[in-house]
């Protein structure tokens, strides 16, 4: 049997990355290596993971593309649901995210916004699917 356990980005600095996590969206800390190259947070039943830009680099020898905010967002995202978007959406913000697009009621009813991590990463904030 096949599980989707985990997602990891690759971000700067994986404790200030995990602390705007925690501040934005009060999700708690797994845990973060000693050499602060690994880190994990508690998000539900997967885990959203970070590792340093060092590390993907040792483990990709033939690299990658960095996200970051000074480029447009990759076509891929990360989203939380939320009861009130809005409200999400701000704590996100008051913590260095980066708005995207606002909250906006869609032909089906959801709420959803668009925002970006510290990293540039876009993440979907969004009422859940009824």
């Amino acid at each position: 049997m096949i599980k989707f356990a985990y997602t990891i980005l690759y971000v700067h600095d994986v404790t200030k990355t995990i602390e705007f996590y925690e501040k934005a969206f009060g999700f708690r800390r797994k845990f973060v290596s000693p050499g602060n190259d690994y880190g994990e947070l508690l998000v539900g039943e997967t885990t959203l993971s970070f590792a340093s830009i060092a590390l993907a680099k040792s483990n990709l020898t033939d690299g990658f593309i960095e996200s970051n905010l000074a480029g447009k967002p990759f076509g891929i995202e990360i989203g939380f649901t939320t009861e009130n978007v809005d409200e999400t959406v701000l704590a996100a913000t008051n913590a260095g995210a980066t708005i995207v697009e606002n909250p906006k009621t869609k032909p089906w009813g959801q709420i959803v916004a668009y925002i970006r991590d510290l990293d540039g990463f876009l993440i979907e904030i969004c009422t859940p699917m009824n």
